[in-house]
């Protein structure tokens, strides 16, 4: 059965983020966006990171350029996301979540949610601490909202 453990990513310092390093994490996944309106997200987004990391939430973000909301360099989105909202979560090298150059991560989120085309920034995935798919979010879902899911997902083991 694929999980998230098959993927991996490359962080905006050049690290490679292997997924298998989140096995038996609840690990939200989400589609950022500088200049995008729902920017203001990564501040609630990184509430959840510090409030619940050291319970086992993982956070990452994965910025895309795919609608023309993200600045020009990973350095830059990476300077304005800690200057603006205190992000300190992992943010990816930029990706595409839509079309033929899409990264793998997002056709396999979507294949297994059963939804189509991620169609804007802040799209948000949770996964369980068995590596599969709890929920797809809408890019307006606030990320307080998922906070008891994501409470309910922590609670879980593993075996």
């Amino acid at each position: 059965m694929a999980t998230i453990y098959n993927f991996s990513e490359t962080e905006m310092s050049g690290q490679t983020i292997d997924f298998k390093d989140y096995r038996g994490k609840v690990v939200l996944i989400v589609n950022t966006a500088s200049k995008c309106g729902l920017a203001p997200q990564l501040e609630g987004i990184e509430a959840l990171y510090k409030r619940y990391h050291d319970q086992g939430l993982e956070v990452l973000g994965l910025p895309s350029n795919q609608f023309h909301q993200e600045l020009d360099s990973d350095e830059a989105t990476s300077d304005f996301c800690q200057m603006h909202y205190g992000v300190t979560f992992p943010m990816t090298k930029q990706v595409r979540v839509n079309g033929e150059d899409e990264d793998p991560l997002f056709t396999y989120l979507k294949a297994t949610a059963g939804h189509g085309r991620i169609k804007w920034n802040f799209t948000k995935f949770l996964i369980g601490r068995d590596g599969q798919l709890i929920d797809r979010y809408a890019p307006i879902t606030k990320p307080e909202s998922l906070e008891d899911t994501i409470v309910q997902a922590l609670r879980v083991t593993v075996g």
